[in-house]
């Protein structure tokens, strides 16, 4: 007990400590953020906190990982943001999506959240200046890209300012028993994600198909014998059990979140620019289009087209690639691009972060 007591006082010791920096590094953060508004620039920068994070996991030697390291800082920063004019912060609703556990990811838990009804909400309330950032999915790794997300920013002024990359973990969430589970509430693509796990272990259980994962949690926690298959935030935010953890038959269920602002996002050595443009109709062109970039030797990463609803047959294509836009070398490739094409607009550069 002795040995345990004098480690106990060196953890206070330590504790202490970081206290008193936490709150020095707080003091010098209310500085940086004054200079800020007053040149009229954001607070939050991806740029420079993606720096503090790489920098944080180089300097790691452990026992900490990298991830529990950033978990913490990024609790660190939260609070950093929040200490002056908190940030207002937009998500695709309603309360526990998988949106906004992607925000959550990126900002923290200190800045305040705003729930939006739809992607073109969270596109408004930004524009408008009711919130500072907002976060909408972009594509996940089964069901493919958002078309909505894609649509609202052919017209929007916003700008990409960073990507989130989450995990997607299923969970069957009640409160009773599995054996007494009478019926399921999920949305049809979860349901899709999950049919296996389902067949095996609840086979003939009614299975019905609501708006999103938050919806069939509220239904779940107001029925008596039924179940909803939802984020562990939802079982904490409305009081569910978890029956059973990790249930999708895919153990690779990613999405992939935009944060979209205002401000252009200044370079880091890994960055990711998205464009958007429109072609001539005519026999190569598409492929024309592509030679600026075979010939700066840019990594193109994504390639989507939608129809651009103004005209029959008519489409955009969107495009994801390796580099910032005030690279030489890109500056170069958008130039010719755009000598090619008839319509040509940067989405935003970002650090790709993850």
């Amino acid at each position: 007990m002795k040995a345990i007591q004098k480690l106990r006082s060196q953890i206070n010791a330590v504790d202490k400590n970081i206290v008193r920096l936490l709150n020095q590094r707080a003091k010098i953060s209310i500085n940086i953020s004054k200079l800020k508004r007053r040149s009229g620039k954001s607070v939050y920068s991806p740029d420079r906190e993606r720096q503090v994070l790489r920098s944080l996991a180089l300097g790691n030697k452990g026992p900490l990982s990298r991830s529990s390291l950033e978990a913490v800082y990024r609790e660190i920063m939260s609070c950093s943001l929040s200490l002056e004019t908190p940030l207002k912060i937009a998500y695709l609703g309603p309360e526990a999506t998988f949106t906004q556990l992607a925000a959550i990811k990126r900002f923290g838990s200190q800045v305040e959240y705003l729930a939006c009804n739809s992607i073109s909400d969270v596109f408004l309330e930004v524009e408008r200046g009711h919130a500072d950032y907002g976060v909408v999915p972009i594509e996940n790794s089964i069901e493919g890209a958002v078309s909505h997300t894609l649509d609202m920013l052919v017209d929007s002024e916003l700008k990409i300012c960073a990507q989130i990359i989450l995990d997607v973990s299923h969970n069957l969430l009640a409160n009773c028993p599995k054996n007494k589970i009478k019926r399921i509430y999920s949305n049809p693509q979860v349901f899709g994600q999950c049919r296996i796990w389902l067949q095996e272990n609840l086979a003939g259980v009614e299975i019905i198909e609501v708006s999103s994962t938050t919806r069939a949690a509220q239904i779940a926690a107001k029925e008596k014998y039924s179940a909803c298959i939802a984020s562990l935030l939802a079982a904490k935010v409305y009081k569910l059990k978890v029956v059973a953890k990790d249930i999708e038959d895919s153990p690779h269920n990613i999405t992939r979140f935009l944060v979209i602002g205002k401000a252009d996002v200044g370079p880091t050595s890994q960055d990711r620019t998205s464009i958007m443009f429109s072609i001539k109709d005519q026999v190569g062109a598409l492929h024309d289009m592509l030679l600026p970039f075979k010939k700066y030797k840019i990594n193109l990463t994504k390639i989507e087209s939608r129809p651009s609803k103004r005209k029959a047959w008519d489409y955009y294509f969107f495009v994801d690639l390796d580099g910032h836009q005030g690279m030489p070398k890109v500056k170069k490739a958008l130039s010719e691009l755009e000598d090619k094409c008839k319509f040509l607009k940067v989405l935003g550069s970002y650090p790709i972060g993850e």
